[in-house]
C-alpha cells in the first residue's frame, strides 16, 4: 500500500498533518500507482467511521474517493470469502497500491533520464575528509566505493545519507561514537493463490489480537496478507520468522469464511521480510526514514538544503507534476494496442502496460516469435504467470545484473510463487548468460545464489518444508526409480507435481471411488508443504515411511478427520500395492 492508512488516522487528523495524507503520488505516477477501496468489519463503527470521513475531508482534492458503509449482504457480495457468522457489515475507504519495485525502478531510470549518474551495487567502504582552510574542522568531500571488484573514490561538493536501514551505519563511518536515530524493523508478508480475495478490493483490520494493523488484499492477481513489523538487525539477507508467519495466517483465519479457510489457508505461496530503516518518528526529517507518500517532499527538502549549503545557482524544484519513466504515453486501454500491434495474449499485454506503462512497447519489440497460431509472440517464463522472456532482456536495460534481480526486483515471479520462480531460473540465467557473456561458473554462481535467495529469504524453508526433511530416508537408485514410476503413473502431464484430479483419474481407472472430500482431506495431509499440489519429495516420503512401516507417520496420514476411515486406508493401500 502507498500509504499506512489507518495507523496514521489519528496524526493526520487530530493535527491536520498534510504529510499523512494521501498525496499527489497516486496521480502522477501511473502506471504502476492505482487506487484500491479497502473493506474493513465495523464492530467499532463510530470511532473508524467518524476517523475515515475527517481524513477524506482533510485530504480534501486529494482524495482518491470518499468511503462509504456497507451492510452486512453488500460486504458479502463484494467480499464473498468474509466470514458472516462474524460480520455485522463495513466501511470502505480507497488508498493506492502500487508495484514497489517497478516503483523503485521508475524513480531511478527518471533520475538518469534528467542527468543523474546511477549505479547499481555499489558499495560505500569509507568517507572521504578534507580540511576546511578557513574552520580547520574536517568535512566530507565524497566517498570511496566498491563496484564489481573495483575501488574507486568519487569526490563530491556534499554527501547525502540516502540509505534507508543502513543509515546510522554510514552516520557511524563519519563519527563512531554518532549515536543512532533509526530502529531496523522487519517486516514478513505471506502471499497466497488469488481465490482469497476478490480482484478489485481488499480487507484491513485495524485492531487485530495484539494490536497490530493487518491487511488482505489482491496483488498481481494473488493475495498477499501482512505485515508484522518487528524490531530487527539491518541485515541484506533478511528472512521470514514462524511466529509472524503464524500470526499473519492465525489472524486471516479469524475473518475468513470457514468454506475458504478450510481449503489449507497455510499453503503460502512465498513469505518475504525486508529490513525497512524507521526514524523515531513516522513522519520524515532531511535524509532519514520516510514513507513513500513523502519520498518527493524528502527529495525536494534535501536538495533545496544542499543548494543552500552550498549556494549554488538552481532554478525551484520541479518534481510537482513530473512524470515518473513509463507514465507518459500509458492509457487504461494501452493494452489492446499491445494484443493488436504485436499478436501478445491479453494477459502478457495487460502485466506489461501496467509495469511498464509507455515503455511496454520497447519490450513487446524485444518479443520473439512464437511459431504458434496464437499468441504471436511473447514467449513466457512459466505458463501461469504473465512474464515472458523478453522482459529478461529488458531487464538488462534496467540495470539488472544478477538473475535475482530479475526474478524479484523487475519481475515479482520470486515474491509471487517460489516454485515457478525455480522452474524459471535457468532459463532465466540461460538468457542472461549470452546476453551478457557470462562463463559456465558465472551462471552455475548465479543460479545457486537465486536458488538461496528463493530458500531463505522467500520463505521455500517454511516449517513444512523442515517437516519434510526432519526425517532421514534411505534409499537406493532402484528405489527412488520404483518411486518415480509410481509418481509418473499420476502426473500424466509431467507438471512435476500431483493433483487432486491427476488422484481422481487413476483410482477411476482402477475402479476405486473415493468421496471427493474425503480425496482432499487425504491429499491436504501428504500436501506437507501446504501449497495445494503433492510434488515428487513428499510423495517419495509418504511412500517410504509407508513401505517402511513407520508407525508415526501412518498414525499422521491415517487421522485426519477421518479416523483413517475405509476410503483412506483403501487409498494408501492402492498406492503401495499397486503400481497401476
Amino acid at each position: 500500500l502507498i500509504h499506512g492508512g489507518v495507523r496514521y488516522l489519528q496524526k493526520a487528523i487530530m493535527k491536520l498533518d498534510y504529510e499523512q495524507v494521501r498525496s499527489h503520488l497516486a496521480c502522477s505516477c501511473e502506471p504502476t500507482c492505482y487506487r484500491l477501496p479497502l473493506i474493513f468489519q465495523w464492530w467499532q463503527l463510530p470511532y473508524y467511521w467518524a476517523g475515515i470521513k475527517m481524513y477524506d475531508v482533510v485530504a480534501g482534492i486529494h482524495c482518491l474517493k470518499s468511503s462509504y458503509l456497507l451492510s452486512k449482504s453488500k460486504a458479502l457480495e463484494y467480499f464473498p470469502m468474509l466470514n458472516k457468522d462474524k460480520l455485522v457489515g463495513a466501511i470502505v475507504y480507497y488508498d493506492g497500491q502500487h508495484n514497489d519495485a517497478r516503483m523503485n525502478l521508475a524513480i531511478a531510470l527518471t533520475a538518469a533520464r534528467h542527468g543523474a549518474a546511477i549505479a547499481n551495487y555499489t558499495e560505500v567502504v569509507h568517507l572521504l575528509k578534507t580540511k576546511n582552510q578557513k574552520t580547520g574542522r574536517e568535512q566530507l568531500c565524497g566517498a570511496h566505493y566498491v563496484l564489481t571488484g573495483k575501488e574507486f573514490d568519487v569526490r563530491a561538493k556534499c554527501v547525502i545519507n540516502a540509505t534507508g536501514p543502513f543509515t546510522d551505519s554510514l552516520r557511524q563511518m563519519d563519527k563512531q561514537e554518532t549515536a543512532k536515530i533509526c530502529q531496523p524493523s522487519a517486516g514478513v508478508h505471506i502471499v497466497m493463490p488469488g481465490y482469497y480475495s476478490p480482484d478489485s478490493m481488499g480487507l484491513l483490520d485495524p485492531a487485530t489480537s495484539d494490536g497490530r494493523v493487518i491487511f488482505f488484499l489482491p496483488w498481481e492477481k494473488m493475495t498477499i496478507a501482512g505485515t508484522t513489523d518487528t524490531p530487527t538487525d539491518v541485515t541484506a539477507h533478511p528472512i521470514p520468522r514462524e511466529d509472524d508467519i503464524d500470526f499473519i495466517l492465525r489472524e486471516v483465519r479469524n475473518y475468513l469464511s470457514p468454506d475458504v479457510e478450510g481449503t489449507g489457508l497455510g499453503s503460502l505461496a512465498s513469505a518475504h521480510c525486508p529490513s525497512a530503516g524507521t526514524t523515531l518518528s513516522a513522519s520524515h526529517s532531511v535524509c532519514t526514514g520516510g514513507k513513500w507518500t513523502t519520498y518527493r517532499a524528502m527529495a525536494q527538502e534535501t536538495i533545496d538544503a544542499a543548494v543552500k549549503f552550498l549556494h549554488l545557482p538552481a532554478r525551484p524544484c520541479r518534481t510537482v507534476g513530473l512524470m515518473l519513466e513509463g507514465a507518459k504515453g500509458w492509457t487504461p486501454t494501452l493494452y489492446i494496442r499491445l494484443v493488436q500491434d504485436y499478436g501478445l495474449e491479453e494477459e502478457v499485454a495487460q502485466h506489461l502496460a501496467t509495469a511498464y506503462g509507455g515503455k511496454a512497447f520497447d519490450v513487446a519489440k524485444m518479443a520473439q516469435v512464437t511459431g504458434q497460431r496464437w499468441p504471436i509472440v511473447g514467449k513466457r517464463l512459466v505458463s501461469e504467470f504473465p512474464y515472458i522472456e523478453a522482459e529478461v532482456l529488458y531487464a538488462i536495460k534496467e540495470y539488472a545484473c544478477t538473475a535475482i534481480d530479475v526474478m524479484a526486483r523487475r519481475t515479482r515471479l520470486g515474491f509471487l510463487n517460489v516454485q515457478a520462480a525455480d522452474e524459471a531460473l535457468p532459463r532465466i540465467v540461460q538468457i542472461m548468460g549470452k546476453e551478457l557473456n557470462w562463463s559456465q561458473e558465472k551462471r552455475t554462481e548465479e543460479l545457486e545464489a537465486a536458488k538461496m535467495f528463493l530458500y531463505h529469504e522467500m520463505g521455500y524453508r517454511s516449517r513444512s518444508e523442515r517437516l519434510i526433511k526432519s526425517s532421514e530416508i534411505h534409499l537406493d537408485y532402484q528405489d527412488v526409480m520404483r518411486y518415480k514410476n509410481r509418481f509418473h503413473k499420476f502426473d500424466k502431464e509431467s507438471k512435476g507435481f500431483i493433483t487432486t484430479v491427476d488422484v481422481q483419474r487413476v483410482l477411476e481407472s482402477i475402479n476405486v471411488h473415493i468421496d471427493e472430500n474425503a480425496l482432499h482431506e487425504i491429499l491436504n495431509e501428504v500436501d506437507l508443504n501446504k501449497n495445494g499440489q503433492v510434488e515428487f519429495n513428499e510423495f517419495l516420503r509418504v511412500l517410504y515411511h509407508s513401505d517402511s512401516g513407520s508407525q508415526p507417520f501412518r498414525n499422521k496420514i491415517q487421522t485426519v478427520k477421518l479416523g483413517c476411515s475405509s476410503d483412506a486406508c483403501r487409498w494408501r493401500r492402492q498406492i503401495k500395492i499397486n503400481p497401476r
